[in-house]
């Protein structure tokens, strides 16, 4: 079951990259987030939910 947990996070992650990328922010900070996410995927995406640029759809 312990995989299902490393799926979730995954999706998750994904979703967030994609929001980041979708955001008006600079290059610079897309990729620093970016990064942030891939390399700390649990700690990175907890601090993007909280501080992060969030996407502007519509």
């Amino acid at each position: 079951m312990g995989y299902v947990f490393g799926i979730i996070i995954f999706v998750l992650d994904v979703w967030a990259i994609a929001s980041v990328i979708n955001t008006n922010v600079s290059l610079g900070t897309k990729i620093l987030w970016i990064a942030l996410i891939a390399i700390l995927p649990v700690v990175g995406l907890i601090i993007w939910y909280f501080m992060g640029p969030k996407a502007n759809y519509g």
